[in-house]
């Protein structure tokens, strides 16, 4: 009882933090990890709950599920059992990842969330964290910088229980850069073979009436303007913030000067087929270049975002109820979809226990603490008995399915209801109300 006075009054001494940038030198100290250097100087990552929320942290960093953007689902975390999860998704340079994460409890609780980069080198044991959401807020944005898999940790502060949904969606970095169209408008893509295979297309063609105005997609400064054979009419657009050059080709014409600041969606010029492009109807080539890296792919800096996620959520109600499988065999998935890989495979009446997912997939958690997703069409609720038993006096009921579980009750001889099944266990809920665990008779 004193530890848990301990961490209750320790959650009151933790600060906030600003939010860590992309660039992973002089990296400050993130939220998440200040709250575990508040545990260990309270010495509190001595004591068994302290170190199962360490070990959750960490585990999240590895045990982690693959997700696709837009996806969103819901969850429950218990007060009595530290919690963590991660979510892997794989960024394209281009993209920007809007992370969003809602609780509902009955007190306040704090969630810590960073997002990793994770090497695509086997046996590097730490990813690199990017950033980190600032202590008061539930949201995060992320611009990703390189076309590896990322990672999403979500852990709440130790001693809060509640419901939670989490919603990842993305959107292009850039605005569009021609005036009235999107990305549906693009004809011809990075890559693309030219002059016989002599060179490659390195920007995306966006057709477009003459004359119609090629925008900045970002602020910056003008960093040049004049005529070449290739290109024609064009500009150049420093993007400071992101080590690049927006590069404007083909224009009719161009309105800007250079040298000059412009702001988003400011007028640089005009859509043509000056330059190589005077047998083609008119359209602006767009190119992206980084500062000593030469040209990338612009399509994802400027593609159409996904729009809001669409997956319908778990009900509220049903979170942190029992199930149990409902047919002769069903798998656990590492991921919400039927391609993942398989984990576990459990015959009828495995009893599992719902934490989240959506309303085709559950996430749930095995009496073993091992978790994944099943899907919602093999399970049914745990409430009705399976069959009865009978049970001797003194028979002891059981925390968990574990031969090491403590009995938490011992009860009198009489016939008890089967819940559900785990290996050689059986749950049971003896006629005074108790529910636990037996060995099968």
């Amino acid at each position: 009882m004193r530890t848990s006075f301990a961490f209750i009054a320790l959650i009151g001494l933790l600060g906030a933090c600003t939010s860590v940038g992309p660039t992973r030198i002089f990296q400050s100290t993130s939220p998440h990890d200040k709250y575990a250097r508040s545990l260990k100087d309270a010495k509190l990552e001595q004591t068994a709950l302290g170190r199962d929320w360490v070990a959750a942290g960490e585990r999240a960093l590895t045990d982690s599920i693959t997700i696709n953007a837009p996806y969103r689902e819901s969850g429950y975390f218990a007060s009595n059992r530290p919690f963590a999860i991660g979510y892997r998704l794989r960024g394209q340079r281009g993209d920007k990842y809007i992370i969003r994460f809602d609780v509902q409890g009955q007190e306040p609780v704090q969630v810590f969330i960073d997002v990793y980069e994770l090497d695509d080198q086997p046996g590097k044991a730490n990813p690199d964290r990017l950033i980190s959401a600032k202590a008061d807020t539930n949201l995060l944005e992320l611009e990703v910088r390189s076309n590896q898999m990322h990672l999403i940790r979500l852990q709440p502060e130790l001693l809060r229980s509640g419901r939670y949904t989490i919603s990842v969606t993305r959107e292009p970095v850039l605005s569009f850069p021609v005036k009235g169209r999107d990305s549906r408008a693009i004809s011809s893509y990075f890559g693309v073979a030219r002059d016989g295979g002599r060179r490659r297309h390195e920007g995306v063609d966006i057709f477009a009436p003459r004359g119609t105005p090629a925008v900045a997609s970002t602020d910056g400064v003008v960093s040049g303007v004049g005529t070449t054979n290739l290109g024609g009419n064009v500009v150049w657009l420093s993007d400071s913030k992101r080590n690049q050059r927006l590069y404007y080709a083909h224009l009719d014409s161009q309105a800007v000067q250079d040298g000059q600041t412009v702001s988003v969606g400011d007028t640089l010029g005009y859509v043509g087929n000056t330059g190589n492009a005077r047998t083609t109807s008119p359209h602006l080539h767009f190119g992206i270049y980084q500062f000593g890296g030469g040209a990338v792919d612009p399509l994802p800096y400027v593609r159409l975002s996904t729009g809001p996620a669409r997956q319908v959520l778990v009900g509220a109600e049903r979170l942190g109820d029992s199930l149990r499988v409902s047919v002769a065999r069903a798998v656990v998935r590492q991921a919400p979809n039927g391609d993942s890989p398989i984990v576990r495979e459990l015959p009828r009446s495995t009893l599992l226990t719902l934490m989240g997912g959506t309303a085709a997939w559950l996430r749930v958690a095995l009496p073993d603490g091992k978790m994944g997703y099943v899907a919602n069409s093999v399970t049914e609720a745990a409430s009705r008995s399976l069959r009865r038993i009978s049970l001797t006096a003194g028979t002891g009921l059981l925390e968990a399915a574990l031969p090491t579980a403590a009995a938490i009750k011992t009860v009198p001889a009489g016939t008890a209801e089967v819940l559900g099944v785990y290996n050689a266990y059986q749950l049971i809920r003896h006629p005074s109300g108790s529910v636990g665990w037996v060995l099968n008779p």
